[in-house]
């Protein structure tokens, strides 16, 4: 498999473990457009890559993704087409990753924000640092959780808690979130890469077909939730992207304000 077309994801290989590395640095790794649409194509060319069992994902430079660049979110506002083909990207990374039956593994550090949360949290695996941040605070900018946390945060921890977090966009640090089962496990940052490698030797050296059919079977409840789920939460988020209330977060954002919103 060639990967050479793709400038945001850096892929590398040890064996058959394939490293799928955010590479923006520069702002924490958030997606801008190219960048999302790097990511409706990269599980589904995974899947055809007959050299890899199981992959990693993470972030470069200490972050795994800050979330949507706002200058990007800034361009949806008010724009049919521009969000209308985001939501179906969403949709297409979504369901690439639920169907890819290679185990994925998220080494995170840093932040893990919106749709960067939503990457981990749709892993099988997910590994982070105590200290690491977890949140998905679409409607802090005036937005309803259409990237797949309405799917995946109720599975994981319950609804009474998911209710708790998607509603008010609260973060929540890595060692909490492995303890209420949003995540496999919080790992001490200097021992987070070998506890992460050790899981992926062990998975490549494992029986490949049986994990990746029990993958296949774990994950086929979660594909009838998240269809019944994703495209009702993409088409309420294109709503709001049109809401008085997104343009006034998005401002205050870039002004580094607080917004007040209108409930418009």
């Amino acid at each position: 498999m060639d990967y050479q077309r793709y400038e945001h994801l850096e892929i590398t290989r040890e064996g058959r473990i394939v490293t799928v590395t955010i590479n923006r640095p520069e702002v924490k790794n958030a997606l801008n457009h190219e960048l999302h649409q790097e990511f409706g194509t990269i599980f589904t060319d995974l899947d055809l890559d007959n050299s890899c069992d199981v992959v990693i994902l993470t972030g470069a430079a200490g972050a795994f993704s800050a979330g949507g660049d706002i200058h990007w979110i800034r361009e949806q506002c008010g724009n049919l087409p521009m969000n209308t083909a985001a939501g179906r990207t969403n949709r297409r990374i979504q369901a690439s990753i639920l169907d890819l039956e290679k185990p994925i593994i998220a080494k995170v550090r840093g932040p893990a924000i919106g749709l960067g949360c939503s990457l981990a949290l749709f892993c099988d695996f997910v590994y982070a640092t105590p200290d690491a941040t977890f949140a998905d605070p679409h409607v802090a900018v005036g937005l309803v959780a259409g990237d797949g946390g309405p799917a995946i945060w109720p599975q994981l921890i319950g609804y009474a808690r998911a209710r708790r977090y998607l509603l008010t966009g609260d973060p929540i640090r890595g060692a909490e979130a492995a303890e209420i089962g949003l995540i496999t496990e919080a790992v001490p940052d200097e021992r987070l890469d070998e506890v992460v490698d050790a899981m992926a030797k062990r998975l490549a050296s494992g029986a490949t077909y049986a994990i990746r059919y029990t993958k296949a079977a774990i994950n086929a409840g979660l594909k009838v939730t998240a269809a019944a789920v994703i495209d009702r939460a993409a088409a309420f988020e294109n709503l709001t992207q049109f809401s008085n209330d997104n343009r006034i977060a998005v401002e205050a954002f870039l002004a580094k304000q607080k917004p007040v919103f209108t409930g418009s």
